[in-house]
């Protein structure tokens, strides 16, 4: 089994930034009416369709206005601009529908675990969709550098308006400056202690870990099936995550460890959207953190 979390050595923050994906969010897309497109006469509320990359992947109404990611990537990229903030950039398309784009944030206000050499970077995420699946939206979150994966586990959201009303979407967008400084003078430092916290508890029993986690969150099922009580595939997969991250730098995986197991495969192999994601590393963090 073999990822980015797993790998052994010393890596050169150039290294891992290198990785970030890069997909192109800044497809083709418009908003065209649906007589136009058919020929024939669609009911009230389902008038235009939402096209991106000659796909229709939307049906809205008259009154709905069309944010394309031109302008709302661009301009959320500004605010980093306009706040002197040094970032590296990583953005993701899923099948032209939704969008995000993390902006890691690359000074002195890091954190780091497991003998300085697990950091932590504060990191804006903002997120688009054309199908609905997700609120254009921003948020303040963490990026592990040595796996790649964002932790959704703060609260704070950018304050921003946005009206999807036919001829009226204005972004209506802070400054950054202010907002960042509130969250490293809060949640940053807060949470970062609570990371700490849970490095230093060693987890003796990784199966019941596991399988109470899974419980509480109802992330997926423990079990194989009703009538077979042995790890199904995905909590076999966790557990052997959880013993090769641990043992990468102590005897003893921590709940550190496991909670970055679960990360892991919730961003890479459950099949949740951007949003789902960040719910259920919340969820995640806290049951979690609750065992400290």
């Amino acid at each position: 089994f073999n990822h980015i979390c797993l790998q052994t050595g010393l890596k050169s923050n150039i290294m891992y930034l290198n990785r970030l994906q890069q997909d192109e969010i800044f497809v083709s897309n418009e908003m065209k009416s649906l007589k136009i497109i058919t020929g024939m006469e669609s009911r009230r509320g389902l008038e235009n369709a939402v096209i991106s990359n000659d796909k229709i992947v939307n049906v809205v109404s008259n009154s709905y206005g069309h944010i394309p990611n031109e302008l709302f990537f661009k301009k959320a990229e500004q605010l980093l601009l306009d706040a002197n903030l040094k970032y590296h950039k990583r953005t993701i398309n899923r099948n032209d529908r939704s969008f995000i784009a993390d902006f890691i944030i690359e000074d002195h206000n890091q954190f780091s675990l497991k003998n300085e050499q697990d950091k932590i970077l504060p990191m804006l995420r903002f997120k688009n969709s054309y199908d609905g699946s997700e609120k254009t939206s921003g948020h303040f979150g963490f990026y592990r550098e040595v796996c790649t994966n964002g932790l959704h586990v703060a609260q704070s959201e950018i304050a921003f308006s946005i009206k999807h009303s036919k001829n009226n979407t204005d972004l209506i967008m802070p400054k950054l400056n202010f907002l960042f400084e509130k969250f490293l003078d809060n949640e940053y430092y807060e949470i970062t202690r609570k990371f700490r916290e849970m490095e230093e508890i060693v987890l003796i029993d990784t199966k019941a870990f596991v399988k109470e986690i899974l419980e509480k969150t109802k992330l997926f099922r423990y079990e194989c099936s009703d009538k077979n009580d042995n790890p199904s595939k995905k909590s076999r997969e966790l557990l052997d995550m959880i013993a090769e991250e641990g043992h990468d730098y102590y005897k003893t995986p921590t709940l550190w460890d496991g909670y970055n197991a679960f990360n892991w495969m919730l961003h890479n192999t459950l099949k949740k959207t951007f949003s789902q994601q960040e719910k259920f590393d919340k969820i995640l963090f806290d049951e979690i953190y609750a065992m400290v």
